[in-house]
């Protein structure tokens, strides 16, 4: 079974460059993210870290690392 990617694309308006987000359709605590002229909008674990991965200036990538509690 493949699993939703984390990373959704949130779509910046070329005439104006602005992007927009409705923070009510929003669930919980989330992270955007924007390198390059793009935008990416994770939601964020519960339990665990968001590692946002630069390297000279650039977003790479995004690691999780999740647990529960016990």
């Amino acid at each position: 079974m493949k699993e939703a990617a984390r990373l959704k694309t949130i779509k910046i308006n070329p005439r104006t460059n602005r992007l927009e987000i409705d923070i009510m359709e929003q669930k919980g605590s989330f992270a955007v993210v924007v390198c390059n002229g793009k935008a990416r909008l994770t939601v964020l674990p519960s339990h665990g870290e968001t590692k946002i991965i630069t390297h000279q200036g650039i977003v790479k990538r995004v690691k999780f690392d999740e647990g529960e509690d016990f």
